[in-house]
């Protein structure tokens, strides 16, 4: 089975080939911006397009734009090819990535979020998260934030902050997909915010 991966949830933009757990070719570029101009080209300059049984999406929380496009993408790509669609959490790949690089310890996740936020999740030593998302102030993330080891690009603030730890400056990365545990993909491909909208209704609770 091969699988198309593809994230961006955040300045990183990365598509990736699988045949099954085996990478074939992958591209990961920082874009800051540009990335529904980006990524359709960087699947079509994968073998065979990147036409696959499966296609993956990151489904944040991160940018609220490049979230939608890696979604919309995966949608219509399913579509056309007749495949299966599903999605992952960014922060679950990011914790993914550090325990491939760290070992099977638990590992914290920070990640930008918005408003001067950060995204903070927990994984245990299996890469399963061990409590809700959030986003908190850094302050308060810091103080959340027990695990020795942390991951994502706001890991070296975090632990500098926090003044202990490990910290491990990581990007979700569609190329990394393999190391994601499989409990981890949803069949919906629902956005996750990570945070409530800023604009309301009138009345609005």
């Amino acid at each position: 089975m091969r699988t198309l991966v593809l994230d961006c949830s955040t300045e990183a933009c990365s598509v990736a080939l699988f045949d099954h757990d085996q990478l074939i070719a992958g591209q990961f570029e920082l874009l800051m911006r540009g990335h529904a101009e980006r990524l359709v080209p960087m699947i079509g300059d994968l073998p065979g397009k990147g036409e696959a049984d499966r296609v993956v999406a990151g489904l944040g929380p991160g940018s609220f734009t490049g979230v939608r496009v890696a979604i919309a993408t995966a949608r219509a790509l399913a579509f056309a090819w007749q495949s299966k669609a599903c999605g992952y959490p960014t922060l679950a790949l990011v914790a993914a990535m550090a325990r491939n690089q760290a070992g099977d310890v638990p590992v914290a996740v920070a990640m930008t979020g918005g408003h001067g936020e950060w995204f903070v999740e927990h994984f245990n030593a299996r890469g399963h998260s061990a409590g809700p998302l959030a986003s908190l102030s850094p302050t308060a993330a810091a103080a959340m934030a027990t695990e020795d080891l942390v991951a994502g690009n706001q890991a070296q603030a975090l632990v500098d902050l926090r003044g202990s730890g490990t910290a491990l400056t990581l990007l979700p990365d569609a190329r990394a997909f393999a190391v994601l545990p499989s409990v981890m993909l949803s069949e919906k491909l629902d956005p996750i915010y990570g945070r409530g909208p800023d604009a309301r209704l009138p009345g609005a609770a």
